[in-house]
């Protein structure tokens, strides 16, 4: 669906009031422990909920799914007293009881195989005993408003009444920049200083001060929905300061200087008779690749990938659009989340290279992709 025109923002606003109710019910506020041995400190909070994040890119689960699972993770600590040891198998149970809630049915991990791979030291009976344990102080209620879900609501409000959010951001559609934010929200979700504020309040900042930087009157659309979410201006302050420190010591961490890898295509390009190039072996000196079929671990990035997707076949023809979404390079956030904006049928002129000013070699000399830096999780 696309959020655009007056209906949809209707439709938007009755989102984001039900969500704001839902919330309401559910959010207790954080009280902190005092760390000892007989309680979780939030240390330990912050380590499982890294971890769970790690669960969700071993099983590519969606984001939802690590969202709802950190809520449940909290509200249930917040509810009981639980012992540190207890904590693995109260994340993973709550792990799988979001899994279960948001995934599809083929993409639900098998249990056997959840409490293997995650090395979480419990067996499938204990997990299910403590999901047991886990509905039961949730009164079997698990549907509550998640930080990411507020996430969505502002930024498709802010970009339907703000078209020129993105106009900065030429090469980002709108959920490709939806799926950045919802990375830095994940990061956020396992700070235990953010705990103090609702999930829409986290999200609300997070949104807040992305627009800072992309327009110029990106007060007057924060008060709005400010105001649209019945919050305070103190408490929504203090949350950019904490969000921003938070994200600035992210960025920090990161290695000071890019490193760039470059592989070498061992093809030439050949044209064909529609304007297309085709990939040729080619006799240039290069790195021996093993010839494993398995999904890599790191795709292939940047104009690399474009090749690399580029048919060796006889026949010449141009990839359909559907294809070309599917190759696009995207973060794995975006997968799903272009369906927001109407994206899936989008039409991107990257099967063809008619104009593009490629040099090459006869004989021996491979096209040179421009260097890439590694990302860095």
């Amino acid at each position: 669906m696309k959020f655009l025109g007056p209906l949809e923002n209707q439709r938007l606003s009755f989102l984001l009031e039900k969500a704001i109710s839902r919330e309401a019910q559910m959010w207790k506020v954080n009280v902190p422990k005092m760390p000892t041995s007989q309680n979780v400190s939030p240390s330990q909070r912050d380590e499982v909920i890294q971890w769970l994040a790690k669960l969700k890119y071993q099983f590519n689960l969606y984001p939802e799914t690590f969202a709802l699972a950190s809520s449940l993770l909290d509200r249930f600590l917040a509810t009981v007293k639980a012992h540190p040891k207890y904590l693995s198998c109260i994340a993973i149970s709550c792990f799988f009881l979001a899994a279960k809630t948001v995934e599809e049915d083929e993409r639900i991990p098998v249990l056997k195989v959840l409490a293997r791979d995650s090395f979480c030291g419990c067996s499938s009976s204990e997990i299910l005993r403590m999901e047991r344990i886990i509905l039961d102080k949730l009164n079997w209620d698990l549907h509550t408003a998640t930080p990411l879900d507020f996430l969505h609501i502002f930024h498709a409000i802010a970009v339907s009444t703000r078209p020129q959010l993105l106009f900065s951001l030429p090469k980002l559609s709108p959920s490709q920049h939806l799926a950045v934010l919802t990375k830095q929200l994940l990061h956020c979700m396992a700070c235990n200083q953010l705990l103090q504020f609702k999930g829409s309040m986290l999200a609300l900042a997070m949104v807040s001060l992305e627009m800072e930087k992309l327009i110029p009157d990106w007060l007057p659309l924060t008060i709005e929905l400010l105001q649209k979410a019945q919050m305070e201006s103190s408490q929504l302050i203090h949350c950019r300061e904490l969000v921003a420190h938070h994200l600035s010591a992210l960025q920090s961490a990161l290695p000071l200087n890019s490193v760039y890898v470059y592989r070498p295509l061992k093809h030439t390009l050949v044209t064909c008779d529609k304007g297309v190039f085709r990939l040729h072996p080619s006799s240039a000196p290069g790195p021996d690749f093993a010839k494993d079929k398995s999904k890599p671990e790191v795709p292939v990035r940047g104009t690399a990938a474009f090749y690399h997707h580029l048919p060796a076949a006889s026949g010449c023809k141009l990839t359909s659009a559907k294809r070309k979404v599917e190759e696009m390079e995207v973060d794995d956030f975006y997968d799903g989340i272009k369906r927001l904006y109407n994206e899936d049928n989008a039409a991107e002129n990257v099967g063809s290279v008619c104009g593009a000013d490629l040099s090459r070699q006869e004989g021996h000399a491979s096209p040179c992709p421009p260097l890439q830096p590694v990302s860095v999780m």
